[in-house]
């Protein structure tokens, strides 16, 4: 596959001129990294494992804990590759590797290391056993595929709980399709269900002794109970713009064939293939798209089916014989992948063109960190400071790797313990749940806020409060945005009352 061969070998050597910095839940992951875990307050542990696994390698440099992002996509697109080759032949299986090599989302998730990458490998290789299953003839042929299907969801499990959402297909499948129902036995689902539950296992005991942490981050993360109104539904994370998201983040051409493709399945127009495709994808784009009716979501919530959806338009491309759609389609996303490469590697040309806004959160954090280094070392030179605290969780991620030493420790460069204030009545963060400013740390602090709202309820939470010098830090990220921060000292501290409904501060 000479295509994904350069893309990946390309995303490669982009991780090495790219100038922006890491995004703050990348610096996060990396702090996780320090201290592997079979869990962590927010995600699985797969990520910090991989960035473990790079950094051993090559070091804590930007690049290397980047580095498994471009790798696991090149396996992603072979793997859908043998997908659409088992499912519709050997062109679809080609063109369901080039589709996904030009997704748009993927060039994004190929530059930064977040949970999509392993997340959509793991599930290729799912979607790749369970076309083995569906389309084998052979009893043990079928259980072998039926273990690769429980391992495969199992390891996407330790990535991303959006996972279920392909178990939720298979199910489906099982219901709607009786060629499907047939080729389910007895020893076929223990066998599924055992390999899942062993390869997950892990995370599940590391929950069940905290108390279903991250679960519950997860379900809290939905917001399920907020409401928007009329102008949160119209938004670009109500409903109407998760759709039209789909053009932009899965690529306008493929989302239409979908779209066209689904409709024609509808009406019983379609293969058996396209079914189980079909069934696989559902649930991802059904539940995200309901979570965008009562709350919010973003577009690429619905990744867990973009593999399905993948083989599904290259199959139609290919039955189709859709020459001048595939000219369009390949056109169309390699100008996108190459403007996207082009504004990752000359930031400026972003701000030439007016797109800096765009990378506005990937900069800036270095020049924080510096800035917050050298205010923290006068203030404890003038007398010891016994905590360095902020009120945000992308600037404690920021200082924790931009102010790592020489043996990586995190935020080893600042002259006292780093520390979160928790803004409300519990941790809503792995750095509040794990450093938390306390009346035992905080007797003498220097207190960064990057909040204005949070501002005089941080103040309020300490006996006495003094300005710092400086008083205020301006980072410029791009020619029309900079990043303000707000310094002062803090003594004795001792957090205020919570109201207990909101679990917010209550001010005098």
């Amino acid at each position: 596959m000479i295509l994904v061969g350069a893309a990946t070998a390309l995303r490669v050597a982009l991780l090495f001129v790219n100038q922006l910095e890491l995004y703050p839940d990348e610096a996060q992951y990396w702090v996780w990294s320090r201290d592997l875990a079979f869990g962590y307050f927010s995600k699985p542990p797969m990520i910090a494992w991989l960035i473990r696994a790079t950094t051993a390698i090559g070091g804590d440099g930007e690049a290397w804990i980047r580095m498994s992002a471009p790798l696991l996509h090149g396996a992603a697109a072979l793997a859908l590759y043998r997908v659409g080759r088992r499912l519709y032949g050997e062109q679809a299986g080609l063109w369901a590797a080039i589709l996904y090599t030009l997704v748009p989302g993927v060039q994004l998730s190929s530059a930064v290391v977040a949970t999509d990458a392993p997340l959509m490998l793991f599930l290729a290789i799912a979607l790749w056993a369970y076309a083995a299953f569906w389309s084998e003839d052979s009893g043990r042929a079928r259980r072998w595929a039926a273990v690769g299907l429980g391992a495969a969801l199992g390891a996407a499990f330790l990535t991303k709980y959006a996972a279920l959402y392909i178990a939720g297909g298979v199910a489906i499948h099982a219901i709607v399709s009786p060629q499907a129902r047939k080729r389910w036995d007895l020893a076929s689902i223990g066998l599924y269900l055992g390999a899942g539950l062993v390869i997950a296992a892990p995370n599940l005991i590391w929950n069940l002794a905290h108390h279903f942490q991250t679960v519950a981050h997860t379900a809290e993360n939905a917001d399920l109970s907020s409401d928007r109104g009329l102008k949160g539904l119209l938004g670009a994370r109500g409903p109407f713009g998760f759709v039209l998201g789909q053009f932009g983040v899965f690529g306008p051409i493929p989302f239409a064939v979908v779209l066209a493709g689904t409709v024609l399945a509808l009406r019983r127009r379609g293969t058996g293939a396209d079914t189980l495709l079909l069934c696989l994808a559902a649930p991802a784009f059904i539940i995200v798209f309901g979570e965008s009716i009562i709350a919010r979501a973003n577009a690429n919530w619905a990744g867990a089916g973009y593999g399905a959806w993948i083989v599904f338009a290259a199959g139609l491309l290919e039955r189709w014989r859709a020459g001048r759609l595939k000219a369009w389609t390949v056109g169309i996303q390699l100008a996108i992948a190459l403007a996207f490469f082009a504004g990752v590697a000359l930031p400026s040309l972003a701000d030439a063109i007016g797109a800096g806004n765009a990378f506005k959160r990937a900069r800036g954090w270095r020049a924080d960190t510096m800035a917050i280094v050298a205010a923290a070392r006068a203030a404890h030179a003038a007398q010891p400071l016994t905590a360095v605290t902020v009120d945000d969780r992308f600037l404690f991620n920021a200082l924790s790797y931009y102010g790592r030493d020489a043996r990586g420790v995190p935020a080893a460069a600042l002259p006292a313990p780093l520390r979160a204030w928790i803004h409300l009545a519990k941790p809503a963060n792995q750095a509040e749940a794990e450093a938390p400013l306390t009346a035992g740390n905080g007797r003498h602090a220097l207190a960064v806020s990057a909040t204005p709202e949070y501002l005089a309820a941080f103040k309020d939470d300490f006996h006495r409060t003094t300005p710092a010098a400086p008083a205020k830090i301006n980072v410029k990220l791009d020619p029309r945005h900079d990043r303000s921060l707000e310094l002062f000292l803090g003594d004795d501290f001792t957090a205020r009352p919570r109201d207990p409904l909101t679990g917010r501060p209550v001010l005098p």
